[in-house]
């Protein structure tokens, strides 16, 4: 399992992640997701650490805690949602809103 951390700095880097969560115990992986068309960061990443326990312990310590000038978000990283198609969520009925008959 890994960590969601959320808030973070654009200007973080891995090496700056591993440094707080090392504190905590040992990171096994470290995400910073980047934006596709800017290659910017996207101001969350995910922290893969070794045990439960050193999660847990990272989480309590860390999660609205300030961090480079914001409060940083921690928490257990939830599995990524399946978005399917792009109208998935609207049926074979298209956009619109407002009655056509």
């Amino acid at each position: 399992m890994s960590l969601y951390v959320g808030n973070l700095s654009y200007e973080v880097t891995q090496e700056d992640l591993n440094a707080v969560f090392a504190e905590y115990g040992s990171v096994k992986r470290i995400q910073l997701p980047t934006d596709r068309e800017t290659g910017r960061l996207r101001g969350f990443g995910f922290v893969e650490m070794g045990t439960e326990a050193e999660e847990a312990a990272a989480i309590e310590a860390l999660d609205g805690a300030e961090w480079m000038g914001r409060d940083l978000k921690v928490n257990k990283a939830r599995p990524r949602e399946d978005r399917g198609s792009f109208n998935s969520n609207r049926g074979n009925y298209g956009g619109g809103g407002r009655n056509r008959y």
